[in-house]
């Protein structure tokens, strides 16, 4: 009898064994098996689809503003150069405005402004001519400015949010994950290694999209700062520049 129960408890614990490897090939072979960024992506959950996604897209946005902002800043600072180099010349304000018309540079820019008052007052320098003249080229380098640095803004946001976009994605993902380990009812790594790595993933698009964005920004900062400076010498110049066309008038009126 008791070779009998031996037998029975050796069976048993046979077929237990049996059922359980065959339900463990089971489960191991309904896992995804591709670990690879793609293959993560494609089997991700939809909410951490859309913050994979989105990540992907402010990455795109982030290189897109760092060459269009970098061809565009070079130019217009090749421009500036030029146009500083012709207010180095002795000419006169009047002279530069009617050589600058139809430019759209900023330097131009500064300069027909500034022809323009000397135009409405008449070309009679008078103690608050230079003061509106200072007025005008304000407003333009200001507004030269504005100009330069649009778009810039877009990855300073970009920066700040993405990694936390990429934390929402990751927390989602691992909240999936442990849901998924209490409906299997194990806690088998092979289980739980997918969606904690798919969740990860989002984490790593956060960071991929964010860090690139804090450099280039930082980068264009200091261009930008670069370029005001270069506006701010010209107006500088426009006003010397007012300042000999005054002295010259005031000479020809002594002459005359």
């Amino acid at each position: 009898m008791i070779r009998n129960l031996v037998r029975a408890g050796a069976l048993g614990a046979a077929t237990v064994l049996l059922f359980g490897s065959a339900a463990h090939a089971a489960d191991i072979a309904s896992l995804p098996h591709d670990l690879s960024p793609w293959g993560m992506f494609k089997n991700a959950d939809i909410v951490v689809k859309v913050v994979m996604a989105g990540l992907a897209l402010a990455s795109l946005a982030t290189w897109t503003v760092w060459l269009s902002k970098t061809v565009e800043l070079r130019r217009e600072t090749a421009r500036a150069r030029d146009g500083l180099a012709k207010l180095e010349t002795d000419t006169t304000l009047a002279e530069l405005g009617r050589s600058s018309e139809g430019a759209h540079d900023a330097v131009s820019q500064l300069i027909q402004t500034a022809a323009r008052e000397g135009s409405l007052s008449g070309w009679t320098f008078d103690a608050d001519f230079k003061e509106r003249v200072a007025l005008r080229l304000e407003r333009v380098e200001a507004a030269m400015a504005r100009k330069i640095a649009g778009g810039t803004g877009i990855l300073a946001t970009i920066g700040a949010v993405a990694p936390f976009v990429g934390l929402f994605g990751t927390v989602w993902g691992i909240m999936n994950a442990f849901i998924g380990i209490s409906e299997a009812h194990t806690t088998n790594l092979a289980v739980v290694a997918p969606g904690i790595a798919e969740a990860l993933l989002a984490t790593a698009l956060g960071l991929v999209a964010a860090v690139p964005a804090v450099v280039i920004y930082n980068y264009l900062v200091r261009a930008i700062a670069a370029y005001r400076a270069l506006l701010g010498d010209a107006s500088a110049q426009v006003l010397l520049l007012v300042s000999r066309d005054r002295g010259r008038s005031a000479r020809q009126m002594r002459a005359g």
